[in-house]
């Protein structure tokens, strides 16, 4: 989880007039520094050699290297940054498959400007960006085969009977504090029990929980 004093940012986009802007704005935000800005998705490694980063605002469509793949290569690494995908395509396929490639959530470029810097602390500070609702309409049309539900069957398996109701709550969207009231824990506790689902199921993020939960039938 990033020190929220100070969020430091990477912009990935292959539009120099997106990167200006996003530069612009987000370096004027209170508690966020870019501390770089890349024309594609290729570049990203280097940068995050070069530079402790903790939010990663990252294009879909690049010409060398897309974001999905940028993306993945991020997640990769050990204590990697979040990711935020920042897009004018608004598709299912193209949120799944960004959530699905470890994504902490997604944002269209029309989004005022409060509201991305907004997301960029959430998302830092290890909370979801997606709405519940939307987290919602995405994973009922994400079709699940059924390999994919026994092995989200066989994955859940895996969880405590407390870890799986913290991975319920989770798939429903529930925020932190949100778990704790409803299952009578501390926040800490549904933190520890977060970073052990996640831990357990080999997943990057939240949302991949809830999306694995879909996938078994749970919702």
């Amino acid at each position: 989880m990033a020190d929220l004093s100070e969020v430091r940012v990477v912009i990935v986009d292959d539009d120099p007039l997106v990167r200006a802007g996003l530069t612009m704005m987000l370096d004027g935000a209170a508690g966020i520094t870019v501390v770089a800005a890349l024309t594609d998705g290729d570049e990203v490694p280097a940068a995050l050699d070069r530079h402790h980063v903790d939010v990663v605002l990252m294009d879909i469509r690049m010409p060398r290297v897309n974001g999905i793949i940028a993306t993945r290569w991020v997640r990769a690494r050990t204590r990697p940054p979040e990711v935020i995908m920042l897009t004018t395509f608004d598709t299912d396929e193209h949120v799944v498959r960004a959530l699905r490639a470890g994504a902490g959530g997604f944002l269209l470029k029309d989004t005022p400007p409060d509201r991305i810097a907004a997301a960029i602390r959430a998302v830092a500070g290890g909370e979801p960006i997606l709405s519940p609702a939307v987290t919602r309409r995405l994973m009922l049309r994400v079709a699940a085969g059924a390999d994919a539900y026994e092995q989200a069957r066989s994955a859940l398996a895996a969880l405590s009977p407390r870890e799986r109701e913290v991975a319920l709550a989770l798939a429903r969207g529930d925020t932190n504090a949100q778990i704790a009231e409803t299952l009578a824990m501390s926040v800490a506790t549904v933190k520890a029990h977060i970073t052990h689902i996640l831990t357990k199921l080999d997943l990057n993020n939240r949302t991949q929980v809830a999306m694995l939960a879909h996938d078994a039938g749970l919702l």
